[in-house]
């Protein structure tokens, strides 16, 4: 038996002000298909877009920092925690052309990270960051190296 409240979907909405923009950039320049969904008329709009497979991501504010650094992003001043947007791509140098291409600004160019991944971000519309991250290798090949396990296996926490 399944458990009833397991989530089967995430759905992450975006409140903007410019509803053109957004789907101009989501829809259109990264490419996620829209399905339909109910709106009534007017100023009344929204969309729901797939994003592929979804998952939560849990971090402190150091790891947090720590991949700001990574990727080659300025240090941002202690503040509330941060939402941003992270899309697995399969070619993070062409995402981040199409979406430069489009107005995007970029944040931070294509980098090879030690999480084994090639991460870059641009500023997206509504005040949200879009990392694109394009994997290097399997979570098969990352199980044998040193410094990739879950939290509950990580030395000095408790399970």
């Amino acid at each position: 038996m399944t458990n009833p409240t397991t989530p089967k979907q995430l759905r992450l909405i975006i409140e903007t002000d410019d509803f053109d923009d957004a789907i101009r950039f989501y829809r259109d320049t990264l490419g996620m298909p829209e399905q339909i969904a109910f709106a009534t008329d007017g100023d009344d709009r929204v969309a729901i877009l797939h994003a592929g497979i979804a998952t939560i991501e849990l971090a402190t504010r150091t790891h947090a920092r720590n991949i700001d650094e990574v990727e080659g992003m300025p240090p941002t001043p202690a503040g509330p925690p941060s939402l941003r947007i992270a899309l697995e791509v399969e070619d993070t140098e062409l995402a981040v052309a199409r979406t430069t291409d489009a107005g995007a600004e970029l944040l931070a160019p294509p980098t090879p990270t030690p999480f084994r991944s090639k991460n870059a971000r641009v500023q997206g519309p509504a005040g949200w960051q879009v990392t694109f991250f394009q994997e290097l290798e399997t979570l098969k090949e990352r199980q044998e190296r040193t410094g990739f396990t879950t939290d509950d296996a990580r030395p000095g926490h408790d399970a």
